[in-house]
């Protein structure tokens, strides 16, 4: 297994989005994010500020997305 990694609030939400994923609101610098089969995730948006790995990792299982997928979409970029 790889090792994730680091990305910006903004930039895991740009991947997310090429998974189908929307913004769907945003309070504060916490953007919620919905897909159309109801999966659903929280991505902090701090300026200047890179996601933890851990934190990374936990989004990543929330929404049932594996660490191989998640890369492919990453490739796409």
């Amino acid at each position: 297994m790889s090792r994730l990694p680091v990305l910006s609030g903004e930039e895991l939400i740009e991947i997310l989005q090429r998974a189908g994923f929307r913004v769907v609101r945003q309070r504060g610098s916490h953007a919620f994010l919905k897909h159309d089969n109801r999966r659903v995730t929280v991505v902090p948006v701090h300026k200047g500020q890179d996601l933890d790995r851990g934190l990374l990792r936990k989004i990543l299982r929330d929404i049932n997305l594996s660490t191989d997928e998640f890369f492919a979409l990453l490739k796409k970029r």
